[in-house]
């Protein structure tokens, strides 16, 4: 035993029974043999937020395999790997104290393995124990001094991995690759036209609605792509797959009630993350940017230009920079709409379900009772081309009330008992659409999608009420001095540490603005931060930053354009 363990665990011995507030003399830096602790944070009472420790292992310590750990978006995925491994090591050692974060389904950057040139780190909340408000020191002293210093010399030293079990060289090889191979999909969609790609065999069914792992294989229909649209990768690792392609344009996905045109939607939606082994997504790959877009009765809007879709209000109200405190159905689809579109999204996910019907269609017979000059929706269905033509936006729509959208389809997807079809032949004929006849923008009106930059104000995210940093509530709700920003309808949220990084990166901004960054900007100058150094960064890579997951520009902005004291330029 070190002498700077022995102190620590003596220290911890002496203060058993006394005050909560005697443990902030242990902060500070201990060596145990490869492993070194860092106690950065002690919590000042037994029902405060957890205290904060790290242990770290040197890379000529670790032995880690180099060739899987040295590459940025490897070291990702490792980590991620890690992450998993710790939590089942943690398990063993019943200590329930020690929380390293639990990931979900996907492979995402996170705070809480750290993996650089030096080394390999972990970081952790801990409860330290305690009787009312004492010191339970005996206990704290396991803790820190014996379980810590094992987790780090199971999950780091190379060496000491079990030749079967968790974590194995083999186990970390094949995560990395699988990684390696998803990423290597993305790009090739990208070349060949594709905004999503649903693999042969993927189970897309969850166990129930509240829960994100897949259902049973043996109850689950597991995927077949239609012929008509299946495509054939082959990787560079010698991975071949085949499945669905879906191809830049206009898809539109029907079907009866509960025969999973929502459940391909949601994969979209996921797909824009890399998912683990076992997963059933795996091979569920989306144009990165793609966005889910709904109705949000009641959110905020600041300054958006809408008047592509609603314009000619009875009030006079302008919409080319519409702000409200109480956005409507369709103001705030047409809302989220754009919102989607200045952060960068290529293909727009959308259900009817969660739509509004007057901002999604208008059919002929309203359009002959009530004349366009008198109703201030543009329907999406008279955008969805533009959209496509000008801005080079797909979409890929649900649909199962209305054969509205069928006229402006590229491609026309039934689903039958889980079961897709190509059906757009079908469709066309239908609606009477010809072969090369398809529909193209609704009129000869610039529909305006190219708007001026919104620019926030120096103090946009500095209201004078504004104590404490921006700090997440669970998965879908973030306090912000004395607002609360309301997620819950931002569908792309993994969890409540992703949701923790969307908080931090609006205090990284609250520094960028200063009356002159637009937005666009903003967000565009945070990814390339983000892509360079890592999620760290958004909080001035604090030696213990928390836990969090790295956000998309997407999230950020949605988080952004709903907080109510948002204000911009003239």
């Amino acid at each position: 035993m070190s002498s700077r363990q022995s102190n620590l665990a003596s220290t911890l011995h002496s203060l058993d029974g006394r005050s909560y507030g005697n443990l902030k003399q242990i902060r500070g830096r201990y060596s145990f043999g490869p492993v070194t602790l860092f106690i950065d944070r002690i919590q000042a009472d037994p029902f405060a937020s957890p205290s904060k420790v790290r242990v770290r292992v040197d890379r000529a310590d670790a032995k880690l395999p180099p060739e899987l750990t040295t590459d940025r978006a490897d070291r990702i995925v490792a980590a991620d790997y890690l992450l998993r491994a710790g939590n089942m090591i943690l398990a063993d050692l019943k200590q329930r104290a020690l929380i390293l974060g639990q990931p979900g389904q996907e492979i995402l950057e996170r705070t809480n393995i750290l993996i650089d040139d030096a080394g390999f780190e972990a970081r952790l909340l801990v409860n330290l124990p305690a009787r009312g408000r004492r010191i339970l020191g005996h206990q704290a002293a396991d803790i820190l001094t014996r379980d810590l210093p094992k987790l780090a010399e199971a999950l780091f030293l190379f060496d000491s991995w079990p030749a079967s079990g968790s974590p194995s060289a083999h186990d970390l090889e094949a995560h990395v690759q699988l990684h390696r191979d998803q990423l290597e999909l993305r790009d090739h969609l990208g070349e060949v036209g594709l905004v999503g790609f649903i693999g042969n065999g993927a189970v897309l069914p969850r166990v129930s609605g509240d829960s994100d792992r897949p259902m049973d294989v043996e109850t689950a229909v597991s995927f077949t792509s239609p012929p008509e649209l299946e495509h054939t990768v082959d990787l560079s690792s010698g991975r071949s797959l085949t499945g669905m392609g879906i191809p830049r344009g206009v898809t539109v996905i029907v079907g009866g009630g509960y025969h999973g045109k929502s459940t391909i939607l949601r994969a979209l939606e996921r797909g824009v993350y890399p998912h683990i082994a076992g997963d059933g997504r795996e091979w569920v790959i989306s144009d990165p940017s793609a966005t889910s877009i709904r109705a949000e009765d009641g959110r905020a809007v600041t300054g958006d230009d809408i008047s592509a879709f609603i314009n000619n209000l009875p009030s006079g109200t302008d919409t080319r920079s519409f702000s409200t405190t109480n956005a409507s159905g369709s103001t705030s689809q047409a809302a989220n709409l754009v919102e989607a579109i200045e952060a960068g999204a290529q293909t727009l996910l959308i259900d009817e379900d969660t739509s509004a019907t007057n901002f999604m269609i208008r059919d002929e017979r309203m359009r002959n009772l009530i004349p366009a000059e008198r109703e201030p929706i543009t329907p999406f269905v008279d955008r969805v081309r533009p959209l496509l033509t000008r801005q080079g936006v797909s979409t890929v729509l649900v649909a199962g009330g209305s054969s509205a959208f069928f006229e402006v389809a590229d491609h026309v997807i039934a689903l039958d008992a889980y079961v897709p079809r190509e059906v757009t032949e079908e469709a066309h004929r239908l609606v009477g659409v010809t072969a090369h006849g398809l529909a193209t923008d609704s009129d000869a009106s610039d529909p305006g999608f190219v708007t001026s930059p919104r620019v926030p104000t120096a103090r946009a995210l500095r209201p004078s009420s504004k104590t404490k940093s921006a700090r997440a509530k669970g998965s879908d709700r973030i306090q912000f001095g004395r607002s609360f920003i309301d997620l819950i309808a931002v569908a792309q949220l993994v969890d409540a540490q992703q949701t923790a990084g969307v908080a931090e990166s609006l205090e990284h901004l609250a520094e960028v603005f200063d009356g002159r960054t637009s937005l666009t900007t903003a967000l565009t100058e945070l990814e390339s931060m983000l892509d360079a150094q890592g999620i760290d960064a958004v909080t001035g890579h604090r030696d213990h930053p928390g836990h969090l997951t790295r956000p998309r520009a997407q999230e950020i902005a949605a988080a952004l354009n709903r907080y109510r004291e948002l204000r911009l330029e003239s």
